[in-house]
């Protein structure tokens, strides 16, 4: 813990965003003596809780070098929908032996996820303990915590479904205060849901910030990570409310399917937490508050000059019921044009994929107008959309005894998704009709003849409707944990992609990956390992 909780006096504040929020002149000189007294200060303590947010590409205390870290690599690459790729087994090694479940407590991969989650929460607890001391308008100064304290449980989200159980920090550590003994997870959960109470109480809402601001964190990105935390720990009466409050608040909506991971639709109706990125600062490698890797890293290499990782599997692909329209703004399959970067076949990749993601694909014309345009990705990260509260309080409807409610949430995604097809020989007047049939009332064969009346949405169908929805997104690997399903979609998973190798997913060990061996030594041993590493 010593070496990822040493605290700037001032806090580094995020630059170079495409939103003005984040485009603050960073204070020069200062010091706590002269900082933290007016309200333009307790702004900028605030702004500065985004600054590692934006970190995919960082350095580890105590080594030399960058290394990347994204939220796909666990959700995706460490789940059935994709495979790792990159040149070969051998590029991120650390990544393969994960995907296999076969990585242990030594490697750096893991020791950047917590130590750069501990940097954000650091931030924040600066904030926290700073503004309040601040002569300032009481009702600003609360929204200013209430982000501060968003942003806090949001890295925290992150460590207990990465972790477990982990150190909860609460305030900025003096030096004899850096080893800290590992909390519960139920702790870790209960603090989380304390610090979103408070942010869903003093969080303004999406249409009470400018367009300028967009960006911040509002009180429906609040009430989401709430329902997300109470369907993790299936509290489906409290995420049923809060899921429903969100919606019936009428802040957000659906947007088109196919414009949602495009440049014109970041920040979206139905954007509810997005990570903002540019690509005009030219590039940094050093500093990495500028713009996204994810962009190179998810790009098929090749004429294509990108670096292959994340490729879809052929079970994601036939996940999707024939005719989805979202499975071509998923991913790119052979004999697809790819942006204005040429057609996709395996001759111009180079290698034997047959799929690659498509909803982080840039132009070549979108890429940074000067410096290196690797580090410097302008594709804002879609962390919480509004159909990944609107399938939560499905599965909340379902638990509760709410059939119909189900029914209509889950058609609500799925009469999106299927745009204004309309179906051959359905009767003048009647609802539209496509590929997707809706559960729960009448559909209308696309031959014509006699309405089908639809059964009632299942848990299975419901989990379907996550993993095509939000396919690629970072989800997957911690909704089958949360489902109770990893240890037996996974094992069928090794089995079919690495035939005899006896990898196994090991139940009541891996649904959680090793703590970092470096932070239980440096806590002295007051944090302990997970079982069965």
């Amino acid at each position: 813990m010593k070496r990822i909780l040493l605290l700037l006096l001032i806090p580094v504040l995020a630059t170079s965003c495409k939103q003005e929020f984040l485009e603050r002149t960073p204070v020069v000189g200062a010091t706590e003596a002269n900082f933290y007294k007016t309200p333009e200060d307790a702004l900028s303590a605030t702004i500065a809780c985004y600054n590692t947010l934006q970190q995919e590409v960082t350095n580890i205390q105590g080594s030399s070098g960058l290394k990347p870290h994204f939220r796909w690599y666990f959700g995706d690459i460490c789940s059935d929908d994709s495979d790792k790729g990159g040149s070969g087994d051998g590029d991120d090694p650390q990544l393969y032996a994960y995907e296999r479940f076969q990585g242990n407590s030594a490697g750096q991969m893991l020791l950047v996820e917590w130590q750069v989650a501990y940097r954000g929460i650091a931030y924040c607890n600066l904030a926290l303990q700073k503004i309040p001391e601040i002569d300032m308008d009481a009702d600003v100064r609360d929204a200013y915590l209430g982000e501060a304290r968003f942003i806090r449980a949001y890295w925290y989200f992150g460590l207990v479904t990465t972790f477990g159980g982990v150190p909860i920090v609460t305030e900025p550590l003096a030096s004899t205060e850096y080893q800290q003994a590992r909390a519960g997870a139920d702790e870790v959960w209960a603090f989380i849901k304390d610090d979103l109470d408070f942010a869903i109480e003093f969080l303004p809402q999406r249409n009470d910030y400018s367009t300028a601001e967009l960006g911040r964190a509002t009180r429906g990105a609040a009430q989401a990570l709430m329902a997300k935390t109470n369907a993790y720990l299936g509290e489906w009466e409290a995420c049923y409310q809060v899921s429903g409050d969100l919606i019936a608040e009428g802040q957000y909506s659906f947007d088109e399917y196919g414009n949602i991971f495009t440049e014109n639709g970041e920040n979206g109706p139905g954007s509810i937490w997005e990570i903002q990125y540019m690509n005009a600062s030219g590039g940094n490698w050093g500093q990495q508050l500028e713009g996204t890797f994810t962009n190179v890293f998810q790009r098929a290499r090749g004429q294509f000059n990108g670096y292959g990782f994340n490729l879809p599997t052929q079970d994601l692909v036939d996940e999707f019921e024939t005719g989805d329209p979202r499975l071509q703004y998923t991913l790119f399959q052979e004999g697809d044009v790819m942006g204005d970067r040429g057609v996709f076949t395996l001759d111009a990749t180079g290698f034997p994929h047959l799929y690659y993601p498509r909803k982080n694909f840039n132009n070549a014309a979108e890429e940074a107008p000067f410096g290196d345009p690797n580090p410097n990705g302008h594709t804002n990260d879609r962390v919480i959309r509004y159909s990944d509260v609107v399938l939560f309080h499905a599965e909340a409807c379902l638990n509760t005894g709410r059939i119909s409610e189900a029914n209509n949430a889950v058609n609500s995604v799925r009469d999106r998704a299927r745009g204004e097809t309309w179906c051959a020989g359905t009767p003048e007047g009647a609802a539209p009709c496509a590929s997707l049939p809706l559960y729960g009332g009448p559909h209308f064969p696309p031959a014509g003849g006699q309405p089908v009346i639809n059964p009632d949405v299942t848990i299975e169908d419901i989990w379907h409707e996550r993993r095509v929805e939000l396919a690629l997104e970072g989800h997957r690997f911690y909704d089958l944990v949360r489902q109770g399903r990893a240890a037996f979609v996974m094992q069928a998973h090794l089995d079919q992609h690495f035939p005899n190798s006896g990898y196994s997913f090991i139940e009541g060990v891996h649904e959680l990956f090793p703590i970092p061996s470096n932070e239980i030594t440096l806590s002295g041993g007051l944090i302990t390992q997970n079982p069965g590493y």
